[in-house]
């Protein structure tokens, strides 16, 4: 065995360390008359354990993977650019790639949808599940990517573009299930979503169906835009005249969709939310986004509300906000919230404070 062509002049092709010998495997084949199709069971049989092939196993699952990326294409041909993403991304569950890929098929072929049809809806016909396409789960952001690709438009990431464009082939999402608060919002249309806001006394939810298919006519006002439904309970409970929207946090498709509408009517909009990371994030997307004026959110609030705003710690303000408001927070290391009478008042003017039972 020791006279193989491989056999070097400095080294032997068998290798002795220890009691170990380290012999070439063709060699010892031919010298034994071992079939090959024989050494996994011998090998099998000395060591006393399975031997797995992962060459093998290597190459058949580059064989798949090259099977399932054809398959991809036959299914989505005119989604390159989304199959190109798919690819990058890879995959872990060729089955779940597979599902998604003849859902979305199914899916694209019957665009546009007419009459529409929502997207849990095509969901439930397409995949069997009507969460499958939800926006927040990779699925739907794949469909959101291939509905662009497939209108030779730039992929949304506003939340309410997304919609506004998967509404312009017929799959309607969250029309019905996404609101904002409005209370005292004075308008001048005559469309059913001006005439409930004109009757209302309290609060009303608007939907996304309200201001995209319905959009009210805004008066000439200064509209205030907060982060918590608790300054509307305190507006009403104050008597107070102003116009308010309440989006509860992180903005959505219906947020941005009165943000914009009020934007465009000409509305003088101001934005209020909580001093804390999150609220500080929503605020300057507003402001950049709409040209919104912050208020109850500066320095002076933060120092008026004193050391003891809240029982929430807030140690590392982001430095972006200005050196005043940064130092200001700082200083306390505390969050102060919509909620407390620093804010109130500056959203609302004082008033009598509720009584507490």
């Amino acid at each position: 065995m020791d006279t193989t062509t491989r056999r070097s002049r400095t080294r032997s092709a068998v290798v002795v360390e220890g009691d170990v010998t380290i012999v070439p495997l063709r060699e010892v084949l031919v010298t034994l008359a071992v079939p090959v199709s024989d050494l996994v069971t011998l090998v099998e049989l000395a060591v006393g354990r399975p031997v797995i092939d992962t060459a093998a196993l290597r190459r058949q699952a580059s064989s798949q993977r090259r099977d399932l990326w054809s398959e991809v294409e036959f299914h989505l041909p005119n989604l390159p650019v989304l199959v190109a993403r798919m690819r990058a991304a890879g995959t872990d569950d060729e089955a779940a790639t597979r599902r998604f890929v003849r859902a979305l098929a199914e899916v694209v072929a019957a665009l546009p949808l007419d009459p529409p049809t929502s997207l849990a809806k095509l969901a439930h016909d397409s995949a069997g599940d009507p969460h499958y396409f939800d926006l927040d789960r990779i699925a739907g952001a794949r469909l959101v990517c291939a509905v662009a690709e497939r209108s030779a438009v730039p992929e949304p990431t506003r939340p309410d573009l997304v919609r506004a464009l998967l509404a312009e082939v017929g799959i309607l999402a969250d029309r019905l299930s996404s609101t904002i608060l409005l209370h005292q919002v004075r308008v001048v249309g005559d469309g059913p979503t001006d005439r409930r806001l004109r009757d209302a006394s309290t609060p009303i939810p608007v939907t996304l169906l309200d201001l995209t298919v319905h959009p009210p006519t805004f008066a000439v006002q200064t509209l205030t835009v907060v982060e918590n439904p608790s300054v509307l309970e305190a507006a009403m409970e104050r008597k107070s005249p102003h116009a308010f929207a309440c989006t509860s946090g992180q903005l959505g498709s219906v947020d941005h969709a009165l943000l914009q509408l009020a934007a465009d009517q000409g509305l003088t909009l101001r934005y209020a939310g909580d001093l804390d990371a999150a609220g500080l994030q929503i605020a300057q997307q507003v402001v950049t986004t709409y040209g919104a004026t912050l208020v109850a959110m500066s320095a002076d609030v933060v120092r008026y509300a004193g050391a003891d705003s809240s029982a929430v710690l807030f140690t590392s303000p982001p430095e972006w906000i200005g050196d005043d408001l940064y130092d200001a927070i700082r200083a306390t290391s505390r969050v102060v919230y919509q909620e407390h009478d620093a804010v109130l008042e500056q959203l609302i003017g004082p008033g009598e404070k509720p009584s507490v039972t």
